[in-house]
């Protein structure tokens, strides 16, 4: 059973907005820092951004930083990235990670649970 479920991926056009939802399974996200991460094709999977697992904290992508926001709700036990402004840039596919000891970090080693990404394609 995949401990992380992304759903929110698809086409958009330029400008346009998308809603990334991230759910976790079999556990709670309460205490875990949640990061997104996304990968275009023939390239390497970046981080995008993160969400500490204690006060809120948030962290992005210089790429990303005043269109994206991420959040989350440890009572659904879901995690969100609203995507706005989309650019051809930001196609590829998204993932989300959990990791248990709560602290915001880029690198995708810190992550223990990841999901099974989902697509998002930015077209003109």
């Amino acid at each position: 059973q995949q401990p992380l479920v992304e759903s929110g991926g698809g086409l958009v056009q330029p400008g346009g907005p998308l809603r990334l939802s991230c759910a976790a399974s079999g556990f709670r996200l309460d205490y875990f820092a949640i990061g997104w991460f996304r990968q275009a094709p023939g390239k390497e999977r970046e981080w995008v951004s993160c969400i500490d697992g204690g006060a809120g904290d948030t962290y992005y992508a210089d790429s990303v930083k005043g269109r994206f926001t991420i959040s989350r709700d440890n009572a659904e036990k879901t995690a969100y990235l609203q995507m706005n402004n989309l650019e051809p840039e930001d196609t590829g596919v998204y993932y989300c990670a959990a990791d248990r000891w709560g602290e915001m970090t880029r690198k995708i080693a810190d992550y223990e649970h990841w999901g099974q990404g989902t697509q998002v394609t930015v077209f003109s």
